[in-house]
């Protein structure tokens, strides 16, 4: 009785929430905004962020300040959902939590090798201090890899970059950072959905990951080919271990020759037949693109829970990313119709 009502609670809360996104008048308001102070006084305004961002200067507000406001409402929305799923909550409140603090390590190391790692104290997302396993306040203070080991003291994070502290005069070799960082997150996802969920629930949350990760190999695949003309073994280490891609399709899309190629190489697998129509202007948005077609179905159809609970988090995540690179259009003056060429949705 207690997990029917549960995952009733789940659905309606789910769906409501997901009711009191940006519509499609918010987002043409939004391109016709003319800087970050206006960008979030409409949010205020007009939208559902406006709790999130009462009280803010809105004369004063920068880009990472609007972003981390953000990312908290995303953090407090998900707890809400998160307090009735019994089954899987955990995995998907972790999941966003892992995720921020693998992009805070990440940043920090972005800034360390640039010279600048002082910088990092500006765009540190303070909501997280208190739910973070990493001592965010040392982390910010690191001048060296060996200091970025030590605020990460007590996390598995430490276990995982300790082989990968460059040789003294060498440079770190971040790819392999990220992707450590990244395989050790999606795997215990993996291994979470395969240990607890069953049935169609399964299926499902594995069909949102399986595709997400597809492409993000096949978006890896086509950059480091066309824009570094990167080698095989480069390439294949380049790749996170997870997915739908057979060892012989990863190997006929590394192998095919030129943009055009790869993408009827990827044509010719399940995931490219699946979304062979998704309308993308830049190669970087299929994965966005595929994954809100998903989840888009999935919250509306979908009568798991776990399944429309991860469908709002996909949701939410790439409307504050649409957010976000509106924001980034105005500072650097894109026309309002550039600045909808980035955005992942463009229905409007």
């Amino acid at each position: 009785m207690l997990s029917n009502f549960s995952s009733n609670v789940i659905l309606a809360k789910a769906r409501a929430m997901y009711g009191r996104r940006l519509t499609k008048k918010n987002y043409s308001d939004l391109l016709n905004c003319q800087s970050v102070s206006e960008i979030a006084r409409y949010l205020v305004n007009n939208t559902d962020y406006a709790k999130i961002l009462s009280g803010i200067n809105d004369r004063d507000i920068y880009r990472g300040q609007l972003e981390n406001l953000l990312k908290q409402k995303l953090f407090e929305d998900s707890a809400i959902l998160c307090r009735y799923e019994f089954s899987v909550g955990d995995i998907f409140s972790g999941y966003l939590l892992q995720r921020s603090e693998i992009e805070q390590i990440l940043n920090v190391l972005l800034h360390l090798t640039a010279g600048m790692p002082s910088e990092y104290l500006f765009s540190m997302p303070m909501f997280l201090t208190n739910r973070s396993r990493i001592n965010l306040v040392s982390l910010s203070d690191a001048k060296s890899f060996d200091d970025i080991l030590n605020a990460l003291g007590g996390t598995p994070y430490r276990a995982l970059l300790e082989p990968l502290r460059p040789q003294a005069g060498m440079p770190l070799d971040y790819k392999a950072v990220e992707n450590a960082l990244y395989t050790h997150l999606y795997g215990g996802v993996y291994e979470i959905i395969r240990r607890r969920t069953h049935g169609e629930a399964k299926k499902q949350l594995l069909e949102i990951f399986d595709t997400f990760l597809d492409l993000t190999n096949y978006i890896r695949i086509i950059r480091l080919k066309t824009y570094f003309h990167s080698g095989y073994d480069f390439i294949r280490n380049s790749l996170l271990p997870f997915g739908t891609l057979r060892e012989n399709q990863i190997n006929d899309l590394i192998a095919a020759q030129g943009t055009p190629q790869i993408r009827q190489a990827m044509e010719q697998t399940s995931v490219g037949k699946r979304t062979r129509n998704i309308q993308h202007n830049f190669t970087d948005q299929i994965s966005s693109r595929a994954i809100y077609h998903v989840c888009r179905h999935s919250i509306h159809f979908s009568s798991r829970p776990s399944v429309v609970m991860l469908s709002y988090i996909f949701l939410t995540q790439l409307e504050l990313m649409d957010i976000i690179n509106i924001v980034e259009g105005i500072r650097y003056k894109l026309p309002a119709n550039e600045i909808k060429k980035l955005l992942t949705f463009a229905d409007f």
